[in-house]
């Protein structure tokens, strides 16, 4: 089974926003959310709920961002 760098999605109050993405990335996300899903044994109603997350633990592993953030 893949090792993924998201777990399961907390069940948060949603936000709207609006963003367009390139087709590939959205079945980029729909089949992260499938993989996710087996893994994790939660579906994912919405591949877009995706992005968040990911953009959070993005920036939450940047080193380089880190040390740029602690400098400012």
């Amino acid at each position: 089974m893949a090792k993924l760098k998201l777990g399961a999605l907390d069940d948060d109050k949603p936000v709207k926003v609006s963003l367009e993405v390139p087709a590939a990335v959205h079945r980029d996300l729909v089949a992260y959310a499938e993989v996710l899903a087996v893994e994790t044994g939660r579906p994912v109603g919405d591949p877009v709920k995706l992005i968040i997350p990911m953009v959070q633990r993005f920036i939450a592993t940047d080193r380089g961002f880190s040390r740029a953030r602690s400098a400012r």
